[in-house]
């Protein structure tokens, strides 16, 4: 997967796993990491799926209608990148947590929905839930910041709230963040973001 790493100062933070929107690329959540925590490693990922030019991280048959087979295996394809980057740039496999945007929300979300071990925590800005009807893994140990858009037409806010109860009810320690805004990433919410990020102490 095309991406990029950035090592960071302190090899005990985690390293930051950035996922893009849809027709976004490796480059665009790069700010947020600075804000989030400048001492961690940066690994940007840009999504393998093309939709009309635009990248992203698995395919759709229409707005807010995943297709749940390439889900699964782009989701498997992304953890098992994973698992080479941490060889690749030696960092900590266990200790990666994950700053989403839209569509690479929903990947990262869908990362927690299949894989136990897959990330430490996540911050999910204006995500979906990924897969409905499938027994979650045990995430008892995770931590998940999800940031909501009250008007948001992509993403309706009982998506952000259902999400929330079922990681909830995989045992993850989950906290919502409103926005009264609509689907856009908004500075106020990368900063509810670095301030909640600091509070867990990751």
């Amino acid at each position: 997967m095309k991406h990029i790493f950035q090592k960071g100062t302190n090899p005990a933070k985690p390293t930051l796993l950035l996922l893009h929107g849809t027709g976004g690329n490796e480059l665009d959540l790069l700010p947020l990491a600075g804000k989030i925590d400048e001492e961690a490693s940066v690994l940007s990922v840009r999504g393998n799926v093309l939709e009309n030019g635009m990248p992203r991280f698995f395919r759709r048959l229409a707005e807010g209608v995943f297709d749940e087979e390439d889900l699964v295996y782009r989701t498997t394809e992304l953890n098992e990148f994973l698992d080479e980057a941490s060889k690749t740039y030696d960092f900590d496999r266990d200790n990666i947590v994950a700053v989403g945007y839209s569509n690479g929300a929903n990947i990262a979300a869908s990362l927690l929905f299949h894989y136990q071990d897959a990330l430490k925590g996540a911050i999910l800005h204006h995500p979906m839930v990924p897969r409905r009807g499938i027994h979650l893994p045990d995430i008892a140990d995770k931590s998940v910041f999800i940031t909501a858009g009250t008007n948001d037409p992509i993403c309706p806010s009982q998506e952000s709230t259902e999400l929330q109860s079922m990681l909830e009810n995989a045992n993850a320690n989950v906290q919502i963040h409103w926005e009264n805004m609509g689907h856009q990433l908004t500075f106020s919410e990368v900063e509810a973001a670095a301030k909640w990020y600091l509070g867990i102490g990751f």
